[in-house]
């Protein structure tokens, strides 16, 4: 009879209400909250992700001949699935960077690495071209948050001097996902290219589940100073691009952006074509040569960029901007060595210096940017960035095979990446001494009587 007995349970036979049982939930409870407050783990989650995320767009580079054996299609046609991603990525970039900004960032992470990964699973099912490329589409559109979403969420992590080295640990990811996305041509080689797609696909909709776990945003401690001091208003769209295209310093930022986004496509899309011709190598080696070095060489310098920063901001408040300006500069010669090597050994230690020293910059921009615009934009102007890097950088791919169709040297091209190296650290520099005079405007230092 109802409500006469003793409940069911409160009754010691009842095992969620056993004291061992107890015990280990609270235990397990307790693990899992420290664990979601722990800033590096949220880096090492995200660097997963962020590995994910490349290895995920990039790995149907290498499964080429795969795919065309089971849908038939030219090569500018499985060019476009490449380039499909790019554009829809880019034009993109700015929304996905205020959406990040307006919402939740753990759970935009989450969905967006479930929606994507479940994306990569169904591409496995494509049977036409059409389906092919309306599902790289879709990947564009799934995967375009996660990034901003993820550097603005780690920079709210890390707000001392472990900024630039969370920041480079996190894109780090990316440059792996991008070294290991040879894994899909190896799989496709043996079981065919849908079980890559399978396989990675299964693999991400898996790793969310383990961000829906462990991944929070952290309590909201540092904003920005408006109305009073009173509560911070919400994040608009017109309201974010206002403030962050009225900002001169941030603009010079884009400018940035756009000439090294000229420098780093041009040298992802020219290289390989480069070392083919000049050391007669196959295309199989030249382009494993020149991603693996590159790639290698990026990750080393996010982390070196990074933990050097950091290191120096706590006595140099300009060093954020200062370490970038050094790689750049330590960037311009080493490509203009590798476009003059008399040796294949000689041109991979070109790439290499440059990989390593260029990356000074991406490892930093994130918290550049957070020495310069609204905290609440943040997410908005690494898309805005991203928007004017990918879209520049495309013109820059184009325009190299113009000027290859013009009967230009290849070498050509890396001398105008090396000046534009020069002119991405002058752009550094100006933004740099804009910032020191605003500080100094702020806080003068005082002359001795």
């Amino acid at each position: 009879m109802l409500g006469t007995g003793p409940n069911f349970a409160e009754t010691s036979n009842c095992p969620a209400h056993h004291p061992l049982t107890s015990r280990i939930l609270v235990t397990t409870l307790s693990v899992i909250k420290t664990l979601r407050s722990n800033g590096w783990l949220v880096v090492g989650l995200l660097w997963v992700t962020a590995c994910l995320n490349y290895l995920d767009r990039l790995m149907i580079t290498t499964m080429r001949g795969s795919i065309k054996e089971v849908i038939p299609m030219t090569e500018a046609q499985f060019g476009l699935l490449t380039s499909v991603v790019l554009l829809i990525y880019g034009f993109c970039s700015p929304f996905a960077g205020y959406f990040a900004d307006r919402f939740n960032r753990s759970y935009v992470i989450m969905g967006s690495l479930f929606t994507w990964s479940l994306v990569t699973w169904l591409t496995a099912f494509a049977k036409t071209y059409d389906q092919l490329l309306a599902m790289r589409a879709v990947l564009a559109l799934s995967q375009v948050i996660a990034v901003p979403a993820s550097v603005a969420l780690v920079v709210e992590y890390h707000r001392g001097s472990t900024r630039s080295l969370a920041s480079g640990l996190l894109l780090s990811g990316a440059m792996a996902g991008a070294a290991l996305c040879g894994l899909g041509g190896w799989i496709a080689e043996g079981l065919g290219w849908a079980s890559s797609y399978k396989t990675f696909g299964l693999i991400g909709i898996g790793f969310s589940f383990v961000l829906f776990l462990l991944l929070r945003d952290p309590p909201v401690t540092e904003s920005v100073a408006v109305n009073g001091g009173s509560e911070t208003p919400p994040v608009r769209l017109g309201d974010a691009f206002r403030s962050l295209c009225s900002n001169p310093s941030f603009l010079v930022m884009l400018g940035f952006a756009c000439v090294l986004g000229v420098v780093g496509w041009s040298v992802i899309g020219w290289m390989p074509t480069y070392f083919k011709e000049q050391f007669n190598l196959t295309q199989g080696a030249a382009g494993m040569s020149t991603t693996l070095y590159l790639n290698i060489a990026a990750l080393l310098g996010m982390v070196i960029g990074g933990s050097w920063a950091d290191r120096w901001s706590r006595t140099n408040a300009q060093a954020r901007f200062k370490v970038p300006i050094i790689g750049l500069c330590i960037a311009a010669p080493a490509v203009l060595l590798l476009t003059n090597a008399p040796s294949l050994a000689f041109a991979l230690a070109g790439l290499s210096i440059y990989g390593m020293a260029r990356y000074f910059a991406d490892a930093n921009l994130m918290p550049m940017l957070c020495l310069l615009v609204d905290s609440r934009y943040r997410a908005t102007s690494w898309g805005l960035s991203s928007f004017c890097s990918a879209m520049i950088g495309g013109v820059g791919i184009y325009a190299g095979g113009l000027l290859r169709d013009a009967h230009v040297d290849i070498g050509r091209i890396f001398q105008f990446a090396a000046a534009n190296l020069v002119v991405s650290a002058l752009l550094l520099f100006y933004v740099q001494r804009r910032q020191q005079n605003a500080a100094l405007k702020l806080n003068p230092v005082p002359v001795p009587g």
